[in-house]
């Protein structure tokens, strides 16, 4: 994940000390408010199950993982990897590395000892420029390595859940996730900020036989 709050801007802080879900998180033990989206997701589709290999692209600070490593349990594991430091959190396997590097991606695939996973999440973001059309070219260009490793390691049943920002790219986006899986559905949780143009979409079975039920979700045309 990137921080992509204007610098020293009053009125973050302000609305961030006064959102909801920061006191939730606060008391609830969590690293960040992102956890509830995942969660909402989760609760909707029942993604996590335990015993699941899960990977968590630009997990810091590490909220998704937290989340992750409590459902699955003790059988199951959890790889993640991101460019800013992560405090431990005890049963996550964490990389601080640059996905879209080699590096980053061998030893990501090392840590899953190159078996396939059941579910690939990813918070992924670009450091905001305020170019709109450089951010979101760069954020749609971590969506596609994201999306290249999920078709490569998912189970034929997994699933691929990644954030995107709606605007240039979208479409086209969503056209080559519907080319690579069975079912690709759209949702904005209500944790997500209201001004925010972010929107995860799910995408599941690799283009094989069968996908797995997308109840819940608008699917797109």
């Amino acid at each position: 994940m990137s921080n992509a709050r204007p610098k020293n801007s009053r009125d973050w802080i302000k609305r961030h000390l006064s959102d909801p879900y920061v006191k939730k998180a606060k008391d609830e033990g969590y690293r960040s408010r992102a956890v509830y989206k995942l969660q909402e997701i989760d609760n909707a589709e029942k993604l996590i199950k335990p015993g699941m290999v899960i990977v968590d692209l630009g997990s810091a600070p590490g909220g998704w993982s937290q989340m992750a490593i409590k459902k699955i349990g003790g059988n199951g594991k959890v790889v993640a990897i991101d460019m800013l430091p992560m405090e431990p959190i005890e049963g996550v396997h964490f990389i601080e590395a640059d996905f879209s590097l080699d590096a980053g991606l061998s030893a990501v695939v090392a840590a899953i000892e190159n078996q396939p996973v059941d579910l690939v999440i990813s918070d992924m973001a670009p450091n905001l420029t305020g170019v709109v059309i450089s951010d979101q070219a760069r954020l749609y260009s971590l969506g596609e390595l994201a999306l290249e490793f999920a078709v490569r390691f998912l189970k034929p049943n997994g699933a691929f859940l990644v954030k995107v920002f709606q605007g240039d790219g979208f479409e086209p986006f969503v056209k080559l996730l519907r080319s690579r899986f069975v079912k690709v559905g759209a949702k904005k949780p209500d944790a997500s900020r209201d001004e925010s143009r972010e929107v995860y979409l799910l995408a599941r079975g690799v283009k094989r036989p069968a996908a797995a039920s997308s109840a819940g979700w608008r699917e797109i045309d």
